[in-house]
Order: structure tokens, then sequence, then C-alpha cells
């Protein structure tokens, strides 16, 4: 058990499991259900990166700087602040004889727990990045745990794009999920996305209309409104600031006629919980997607609005999730430009 959820690369404090440690033991010779990864490139999750920008004005140079200085202080990629990461791709170099996991030498995979978890090491000083986007070209390697969770790369899609997908794919699985369950028992259900342009956000609208839910998708800004109503993954489309709690649920029930079933935020700014709580019918779930969230302003937010509402943390993993995540990405060709968009704007 030891090996098998890392705590032998636990540094410093003892005895807590590597996503809670301040520092990993991150040298490359691998334990006996380890396994090595030679990196290619990092996917820096929305929060994490926003904040780091934002820190640094814009700065490409001192982001990349910073990211460097996490790595090599902490072992892994853990943001202080946010308390995020992110994942990565590369190519398996040596798996241990006891590994669980389904990779062998040479696969181009890709990881998909978080890197606030996983030892990593740079050695190329990332200079191939302008700190300027959350994908990061870099050189060097990590390792997996008998309990962490890959995927090989797949053939018909480019890698990049296949990151930034699978760096959101627990989003859409766990949203089928919970529409279907509501759906099984005879409740009509709507939907209502916060960030419903992102990564996250347009593959959660796709797999719940895909699901047979009635949806709307809020954004920030009439560019995005645009951006998607263009792509027609919403059957309806609200701007509204989703730190205003009454100015999204305005817009939600504005949108669905009451409000919704089930809301999923995937906002990557701090102070959304209360819109979406004020969003959401009593019986309904709410579904936090975002590494932003306030988990104590959700549940303090909930019971002082006196809300009869499910809250779920989205935590990035649903049995099947890469797999179902390609799905959508093969089987909606809008959402397939959006991403292709932004990983070429990156």
């Amino acid at each position: 058990m030891t090996f098998a959820v890392g705590l032998s690369r636990v540094v410093e404090p003892a005895g807590v499991l590597p996503q809670a440690a301040w520092k990993l033991d991150a040298r490359p010779e691998i334990g006996p259900d380890e396994v090595r990864i030679r990196v290619e490139r990092l996917n820096l999750d929305a929060a994490s990166y926003r904040q780091l920008s934002g820190k640094h004005d814009g700065d490409g140079a001192a982001v990349r700087a910073e990211v460097l200085e996490i790595v090599r202080s902490r072992g892994k990629m853990h943001n202080p602040v946010t308390g995020s990461g992110g994942m990565l791709i590369g190519v398996v170099d040596e798996v241990g004889p006891e590994s669980p996991l389904p990779v062998k030498a040479g696969d181009r995979v890709a990881t998909l727990v978080s890197l606030t978890l996983t030892p990593l090491v740079i050695d190329d000083g990332l200079e191939r990045w302008d700190g300027m986007g959350e994908q990061v070209p870099a050189s060097g390697h990590a390792i997996l745990f008998g309990r962490s969770v890959v995927a090989v790369l797949p053939d018909d899609l480019a890698p990049e794009l296949a990151l930034a997908v699978f760096d959101v794919c627990g989003a859409p699985a766990l949203t089928d999920r919970v529409v279907r369950e509501y759906a099984d028992s005879g409740v009509p259900v709507s939907v209502a996305v916060l960030g419903g342009a992102g990564k996250s956000g347009s593959l959660a609208l796709t797999a719940a209309r895909l699901a047979g839910a009635r949806t709307v998708g809020v954004v920030v800004s009439d560019a995005e409104r645009e951006s998607l109503t263009a792509a027609g993954l919403a059957d309806h489309v609200a701007v509204a600031d989703a730190r205003d709690p009454v100015a999204v649920s305005a817009a939600v029930t504005g949108a669905l006629g009451a409000p919704a079933t089930v809301t999923v935020v995937c906002v990557d700014v701090p102070g959304c919980e209360h819109g979406a709580i004020l969003s959401t019918a009593d019986g309904g779930t709410v579904i936090f997607f975002s590494m932003a969230t306030s988990f104590s302003a959700a549940a303090l937010g909930a019971e002082g609005l006196a809300a009869d509402v499910r809250m779920l943390v989205g935590n990035g993993y649903v049995p099947g999730h890469a797999e179902f995540a390609l799905d959508v990405v093969r089987r909606t060709p809008a959402v397939r430009a959006l991403f292709e968009a932004r990983v070429s704007a990156h």
C-alpha cells in the first residue's frame, strides 16, 4: 500500500498522501509498482495559470520562472495559492514489475491524475515555453503510482488536443451521470453551465444535451455568447458575471423558465458559489468543477439561503471518463472546433 499510493515519495510532512504533501521525492529510480514517464508537455489547470499570470501582470518570463521554482522546491507542480496543478503527456520510459497500470515502455500517454500529486522534474528550464498559455512544452520525468490513472493517447487526435480534452474529462462524465440519475427517476432535467464557453463547460453542456437535458450556457461576455451560440452547443446562452448571484440566477431562470435541475460550475475565478446555488431548484444538484471554489462558502451559502440542493465536488475521476470525453469530442464537431481553436490560440 505504501508504494501503491505513493507514500514512499513523501518528503514532508510525514504521514500524508502525496497530494497533501508540501514536498515529494522525484528521483528517477522507480519502485516495484511505479512508472516513469518522459515528459513532453504539461497542461496547467486554468485556475492555477490565471493566478500566476495575474500575479505577474501577464509577464510570461516571470510566470515561467515561478513554475520552475514551484517544481524545483516541491518536487511537483502544486500551486501553493490555488492548491491545483494540471496534468501532462509524455512517453513511458520504464514500468515496474508490479505496476497494475495498462501501459508499456514506449507508449505515449496522458496522466489523468493531478500534477499536485505527481513527482516531477523539469530539466530544460522550460525554454520552449513563453509563459503565455496553459500548455507547456517541457522535458523531464514524472512518476506514476500503482493507483494512478493514465490513458494511451489516441491516434486520431493531435496530442495537444487530446491533452486539453483529458485535462477536463471528468466534467462531461459526471454531468452525464447526474443528468441520467434524474432522468431515470422521471424528472425533466434542465442544466445550467457557468462558464459554458470554456473547455470543461463546453464538454459539460454537450454531455447534458446528449443525455436529453435542456441547457443554458452562462458566459461572461458578448464575444463568448457569440462563440457559444455559433457552436450550437446549448439551447440558450446568457451573459452574466458568475460572481453576481442575483444576475446569474436571473439569467438562468429567464432562459429556462425556472431554476435549473443541475448547475455545473466551470468558472476558474473565486466567488461563483452563491450564484450557482441560487440558480438551482430545490432537490437539484450543483457540481463544482472549478479549483477556485471555496467549499466553505458553498456549504455556508447554501445553509444561509435555505437551499435544499445536493453539492458535488467534481473530483476529476469517473470510471471511463477519458473514453467518454473523447467520444463527445468525436461525435460533436463544434466541440472539437472550440478545443482546436483554444489549443491554437495558446
